[in-house]
C-alpha cells in the first residue's frame, strides 16, 4: 500500500479514536464514525447495520442516504447485498449494485441514486456483529488498497462494540453481556444447577485497538512472537520422547508459528494504525472467515492451531495469561468451547455444570461428566462470547439449555425445579439398601458403570450393587504417552479393592471411532464409528491387549476377576479375543503369579450380527453385555453423534424390543447371563420395559440407580408385559406412550 494511503489510514484511526472517546451516547458516536468514514474515503454514502438479533441486520447509522430510514430499514441474513455479505462473511465489491446478485431496493433509503456498493463484514473472532457499507454514484469497484483500509476500520468498529462504546440512550446497541440470554443446545448429561461461569479459557479484551506509533507496536509484536516461537520450540523439545506422529502435529504447529505470512500480515495491520493485539486479532478474525466453513479435516485442524497460536499471541501481549485467570467461584459452572477428559479432570468434582460450544453425546468429556453426574450440555452456539466469568447460569441438563443472567421469573422457577429435584433425591435415599424388587416378586440387579477411581464412592452411596462396566479406557486417554503396565496393575488393584467385593466387569480398551489416544496416530476414516476401533485395534496389536490383560490379572491378586471384550462382532472375534487372555493365562503361570480363584470372560453386544452368531458364541461366552448405545445407532443406522437424526428413534420402538427380546432368549436358552449397558438403562421408562423383557441386570450412571429403583419397586412386571404386548398387538410403532399413560393410574 502506498505511504500515502497508509497515512491516511492511520488519520482515520485516530479520528475515530477521539470520535469514539468524546461524551457522547453511543448514537452520535455512531453518527460520528460514517461521517468520519465517508469523508476519508471520499464516497457519497457510509452506513452501519448491526445485527438486532441472530437473523436480523438493521441500519444503525448513515450518511449519505435518508435520516429517516436509520432504525427502520431492516433485513434478514442472506437478504439483500447487505445480508449476503454477512451471511458469507466475505466483502462484497460492486461497480453496479441493482445489477448484482441478491440486491434488494429499499424505497425508504434513497439509495437508487448510487450505483457503486462496498459491504465489508463487520467481525469479531469469527461472529458477524454487522456490515459497513461505502457507495457512490459514480459506477466503479473499489480497489484492494481501499478494501484493505475499510477491513482495518471495521476491525476497530468491532472491538468497539464489544467494548459498549455504541450504548446509551437511542443507541444503535443495547449493552453486550449484560442483558438475559437462553441458549438452546443438546442435551449429554441430564441434570439442573445453578452457579457462575468459569471460563476455560478467558476471553482476552483488546481494550485499545488504535496506537500512535506503530514503531512502538512493531517492537511489541516482535518481542511476543519471539517468545511464542520459544514455547512452541520447548514443546517439541519435550515431546522427543512420545510418538512421531505427535511430533509431526507440533512440527506443524511451528510451521505456523513461524509463517512468514502471518507476520507481515499483522506487521501491515500495524503499520495502518492498529495496536499489536488488535493486528493478531484482526487476522484471527479474517483465517476463522476463511476456513471455518471448510469440509476439509485437516484445514479445520489447520484453523485449530492458527486459533490456538493467536490466543497465546494475544495473551502474550495483553498478559491476560494463565496468571490472570479468574479466581473459581463457589458454585463453578463451566464454558468452553471443548475440552479434553485430562482438562476436565484437573477441575475435579467441584464443578457443578459444564456447557459446551462443541462436543458429542459420545465425547471423553460427556463420560466423565456422566460419571460425575454432572449436568451438561453441549453444541451451545456462542455461549462462549456472551459469557463472562462470573455471571450467574442456570444449566438445564433436561432440556439442553443454559439461561445466561437470567430474569427472576426464570430463576424462580428453575430454583422451584431444583427444589422438587432434591425432595425426589432424598425418597431415592431412602430405599438405597433394599433390593429393586418389583411387586410381582422379580429382583432385578442395578448396576453402575464407571471409569475412574473416583467413581467408586458412588458405588455405596448410589445403592449399586456392583460394577457393570468399567471403562479402561479413560486411564489411557488422560496420559501423554501409554501407560505401563506395572501402573496400571496398580490402578485396577486399587478398583477392585475400593469395591469392597462387589463384582466389577473390566472392559478392555475401547479406543477409536470418538476416542483417539493423544499418543496414538489418528485414522481419517469415513465413518470411524464402524471403522477401526475397540477389539478390532486390540486384535492388530496383540501386544497391548496382552498387556493390559496381564496387568487385570495380577490386580486380582488370586480374587474373582470379569473381564470383557468391546465391540465383538462374530464368534471368531471372541475367540481370538479368549486366545490372547489363554496366552496371558499361561505367561502368568510360568512367572509364578496368582490366577484369580473366579475368571469370567464375556463379551459386548453392540452390532445386530453378534445377535445372529451362531449358539456356540452364546454356549462359550461367560457372559453378555449389551452395549446399548452402539447397539441402537446401527440397529436404526443412525449416528449417535449427529444430532439431526439420533433423536429420531426411540428405544422403546417395537423392532427395537423385538430384538433385546430375542438376545433375552438366546441367552437364557444356553443358561448365558445376560445385562443391558448405556444411557437408556438409566432411564425408569426404558428400564422398567427392558425389566419386562426378561433383563434381570442393567448397569447405568450411578445417578440413575434411586429413579429406576423407585419406579421398579412400585409396579408389576406381568402387567408391563401386558401393556406392552397389547400396544404390539395394537400396531403401535412404540410401546412409550402405552407404558406412560398406564403408568400415570399405578404410580
Amino acid at each position: 500500500m502506498p505511504d500515502s494511503l497508509e497515512t491516511e489510514s492511520r488519520k482515520l484511526l485516530g479520528r475515530l479514536r477521539e470520535a469514539m472517546a468524546a461524551d457522547n451516547e453511543g448514537q452520535a458516536r455512531l453518527d460520528s464514525v460514517v461521517n468520519l468514514i465517508a469523508d476519508s474515503m471520499l464516497t457519497e454514502v457510509c452506513s452501519i447495520y448491526l445485527f438486532r438479533d441472530d437473523e436480523t441486520l438493521e441500519l444503525c447509522a448513515t450518511r449519505g442516504l435518508q435520516t429517516e430510514a436509520v432504525h427502520q430499514t431492516r433485513m434478514r441474513l442472506g437478504e439483500g447485498l447487505v445480508g449476503r455479505t454477512a451471511k458469507e462473511r466475505k466483502v462484497i465489491n460492486a461497480a453496479d449494485a441493482p445489477a448484482a446478485k441478491g440486491f434488494r431496493y429499499m424505497p425508504e433509503t434513497g439509495e437508487e441514486r448510487y450505483s457503486s456498493f462496498c459491504g465489508i463484514p463487520i467481525q469479531r473472532l469469527g461472529e458477524v456483529l454487522g456490515v459497513l457499507v461505502v457507495q457512490s454514484k459514480s459506477a466503479r469497484e473499489f480497489t484492494p488498497d481501499e478494501i484493505y483500509a475499510l477491513e482495518i476500520v471495521a476491525m476497530v468498529i468491532a472491538e468497539m462494540t464489544e467494548l459498549g462504546t455504541f450504548v446509551g440512550e437511542g443507541a444503535a446497541l443495547s449493552a453486550r453481556h449484560q442483558q438475559p440470554v437462553m441458549v438452546r443446545g443438546s442435551v449429554a448429561q441430564e441434570g439442573v444447577s445453578e452457579g457462575q461461569v468459569f471460563l476455560h479459557e478467558p476471553r482476552v479484551v483488546v481494550t485499545n485497538p488504535i496506537s500512535d506509533d506503530p514503531a512502538k507496536e512493531h517492537e511489541r509484536l516482535n518481542v511476543a512472537i519471539e517468545e511464542l516461537r520459544k514455547a512452541v520450540d520447548n514443546m517439541l523439545i519435550g515431546a522427543r520422547s512420545v510418538d512421531a506422529d505427535q511430533i509431526q502435529v507440533l512440527e506443524a504447529y511451528r510451521m505456523f508459528a513461524n509463517s512468514d505470512g502471518w507476520l507481515r500480515r499483522m506487521k501491515a495491520d500495524v503499520e495502518n494504525g492498529l495496536s499489536a493485539e488488535a493486528a493478531v486479532e484482526k487476522e484471527q478474525s479474517h483465517a476463522r472467515a476463511r476456513l471455518s466453513g471448510s469440509t476439509d479435516p485437516y484445514m479445520r485442524e489447520r484453523l485449530h492451531d492458527l486459533d490456538d497460536l493467536s490466543n497465546r499471541l494475544l495473551r502474550i501481549l495483553t498478559g491476560q495469561g494463565a496468571d490472570a485467570k479468574a479466581e473459581m467461584p463457589d458454585n463453578p459452572i463451566l464454558i468452553a468451547r471443548n475440552i479434553g477428559p485430562g482438562e476436565l479432570l484437573d477441575y475435579g468434582k467441584k464443578l457443578k455444570g459444564i456447557v459446551l460450544e462443541e462436543g458429542s453425546v459420545g465425547s471423553h468429556a460427556t463420560i466423565v461428566a456422566r460419571a460425575w453426574a454432572i449436568p451438561l450440555v453441549i453444541n451451545a452456539k456462542g455461549i462462549v462470547g456472551e459469557a463472562l466469568n462470573g455471571d450467574t447460569i442456570l444449566v438445564d441438563g433436561e432440556q439442553g439449555i443454559a439461561h445466561l443472567r437470567p430474569d427472576d421469573s426464570v430463576h424462580s422457577a428453575f430454583r422451584d425445579k431444583i427444589a422438587m429435584q432434591t425432595r425426589a433425591q432424598e425418597r431415592y435415599a431412602s430405599i438405597r439398601d433394599l433390593p429393586a424388587e418389583t411387586k410381582c416378586g422379580s429382583v432385578i440387579s442395578l448396576q453402575m458403570n464407571a471409569g475412574l477411581m473416583a467413581d467408586l464412592p458412588s458405588l455405596d452411596g448410589s445403592g449399586a450393587e456392583g460394577v457393570g462396566l468399567f471403562r479402561t479406557e479413560l486411564q489411557f486417554l488422560i496420559r501423554n504417552q501409554m501407560p505401563r503396565r506395572g501402573e496400571l496393575s496398580a490402578l485396577y488393584s486399587r478398583v477392585i479393592k475400593a469395591a469392597h467385593g462387589k463384582r466389577i466387569a473390566f472392559r478392555t480398551l475401547d479406543i477409536g471411532s470418538d476416542k483417539v489416544l493423544p499418543y496414538m496416530k489418528r485414522n481419517d476414516e469415513p465413518n470411524p464409528a464402524m471403522g477401526w476401533r475397540a477389539i478390532r485395534v486390540g486384535l492388530d496389536k496383540p501386544g497391548v491387549l496382552r498387556m493390559q490383560l496381564q496387568a487385570l490379572l495380577r490386580a486380582a491378586d488370586g480374587g474373582p476377576l470379569a473381564v470383557m471384550f468391546p465391540f465383538i462382532t462374530q464368534l471368531d472375534e471372541f475367540r481370538s479375543a479368549k486366545a490372547e487372555m489363554d496366552k496371558a493365562l499361561e505367561r502368568e503361570t510360568k512367572l509364578g503369579h496368582k490366577l484369580p480363584e473366579k475368571l469370567e470372560v464375556g463379551a459386548m453386544l453392540e452390532t445386530p450380527s453378534l445377535a445372529f452368531a451362531p449358539d456356540a458364541f452364546f454356549e462359550e461366552v461367560d457372559f453378555i453385555s449389551i452395549g446399548g448405545n452402539d447397539l441402537k445407532q446401527f440397529f436404526f443406522a443412525a449416528d449417535r453423534e449427529n444430532e439431526r437424526v439420533r433423536k429420531r428413534y426411540d428405544t422403546l420402538d417395537v423392532s427395537f424390543l423385538s430384538l433385546l427380546e430375542q438376545i433375552v432368549q438366546r441367552c437364557g436358552a444356553h443358561d448365558t447371563p445376560v445385562s443391558f449397558c448405556g444411557e437408556d438403562a438409566g432411564r425408569p421408562v426404558e428400564a422398567l420395559c427392558f425389566a419386562a423383557l426378561g433383563l434381570r441386570t442393567l448397569s447405568m450412571r450411578p445417578a440413575s440407580v434411586g429413579p429406576v429403583k423407585h419406579l421398579l419397586r412400585r409396579v408389576s412386571l406381568d402387567e408391563v408385559k401386558e401393556v406392552m404386548d397389547e400396544s404390539i398387538a395394537n400396531g403401535d410403532q412404540s410401546v412409550r406412550r402405552a407404558v406412560a399413560d398406564w403408568l400415570v393410574y399405578q404410580v
